[in-house]
């Protein structure tokens, strides 16, 4: 499902610098996507609490993403660029809390860690894999291929899903309902509101977001602008390296969570980067993307783990698990929706490389919003 979710998503920075378009612009219409996909997150996951076909919320946004990926490959106006993000981004916020549903009314909270660990383990190396081909296909054939991947393993996912029997899918237990308490209502719509832990968690992912999010896209342009690197090749090095470090990570934060609690998880992914904002800075190129990457897969693999669960845990009983993820990727994708015009803009005036610094000083700001507000989620 990787591949496909991104579509050619990660290469669509170098793909448009390489046709003659500006950070700013290019940063403007990924940022019009992510707002939309941060508007529709909520409801969506909202809504997948309360429907029983959990597979058709994965089917459905991977064909949309696979046929948004076509657009911009066939046009590369404006609007027709900006609508294709809007897609995608759209497709991404339903995919990803029906997948935790999905989990969740298959292992239940008690087996959830464990398999959701598994999940983002699998789910690198999918990413790893994907970006690997779609690199060597797009250096040697151009960008028609890249799609053309991204489209069969969409068909291969669609087969997977339907392999999933719907009986083996607890309703009650995929929304975080009381399992052993089939009268048990769901809380009300507002409890994502008033859950503090709820709140905290996705006010620090949202400043993470905002320093984190742009990072890959800006390093690929600044090695691809200054004549360092083929587009497709390097695009599918750095995520090729990421990845591979994420599935790593995301095995030892499961682990960890066994033994300890979250909080300390987060805050080791808060704190990395500002390190990789630094290791860009001083490094360009071929000579960067190792360090800037493994510490992306470090953050990143550790966040794909301790989210998900997170929140599961805090909302456990309430039965209203995939709409606070919903309200979690919200909150994250704020971060995300303003980052690439607000960095695309400010490495257009200053640069890059003042750009990388501004980016790892939102990592702080996470890690001081953590530390602070400790005593409201240090049980999770």
């Amino acid at each position: 499902m990787a591949d496909m979710q991104s579509g050619i998503g990660p290469f669509v920075g170098v793909f448009l610098a390489e046709r003659g378009w500006a950070t700013g612009l290019i940063g403007t219409a990924m940022t019009i996507g992510n707002i939309a996909g941060m508007l529709i997150t909520t409801p969506i996951g909202g809504f997948i609490d309360t429907t029983d076909h959990k597979r058709a919320m994965i089917i459905v946004p991977g064909a949309a993403v696979v046929a948004a990926s076509s657009i911009i490959l066939l046009s590369q106006n404006f609007w027709a660029v900006a609508i294709s993000q809007v897609a995608t981004a759209i497709a991404g916020a339903a995919i990803v809390p029906a997948v935790t549903g999905i989990t969740l009314g298959m292992v239940g909270q008690k087996g959830f860690n464990r398999q959701n660990g598994r999940n983002q383990a699998f789910n690198h190396a999918g990413n790893m894999l994907g970006a690997a081909a779609s690199g060597l296909l797009g250096w040697r054939f151009g960008y028609f291929w890249v799609f053309m991947l991204a489209a069969l393993f969409g068909a291969i996912t669609v087969a997977c899903v339907f392999m999933i029997s719907p009986a083996l899918i607890n309703n009650r237990a995929a929304r975080g309902s009381k399992e052993d308490d089939p009268d048990h209502q769901p809380s009300g719509l507002t409890v994502v509101l008033k859950h503090k832990p709820l709140v905290v968690l996705a006010a620090a992912l949202a400043f993470y977001q905002l320093g984190s999010a742009p990072i890959v896209t800006l390093y690929g342009l600044s090695a691809v602008s200054s004549k360092l690197a083929n587009g497709p090749s390097f695009v599918a090095t750095i995520i090729v390296i990421a990845q591979g470090t994420m599935i790593v990570s995301s095995v030892i934060g499961m682990r960890v969570a066994e033994k300890r609690n979250y909080w300390w998880i987060m805050l080791v992914a808060f704190l990395v980067l500002p390190l990789r904002g630094l290791s860009a800075f001083l490094l360009s190129g071929w000579w960067g993307v190792v360090p800037v990457e493994i510490l992306d897969g470090i953050g990143a693999g550790l966040l794909s783990v301790a989210v998900p669960a997170m929140v599961a845990r805090s909302l456990n009983s309430t039965g209203r698990v995939n709409l606070g993820q919903g309200a979690v990727i919200t909150i994250q994708g704020a971060g995300a929706a303003v980052s690439p015009a607000l960095t695309g803009w400010i490495a257009q005036w200053m640069g890059y490389s003042p750009t990388f610094l501004i980016c790892g000083g939102m990592g702080v700001v996470a890690a001081a919003i953590w530390i602070s507000m400790r005593s409201a989620i240090r049980h999770l």
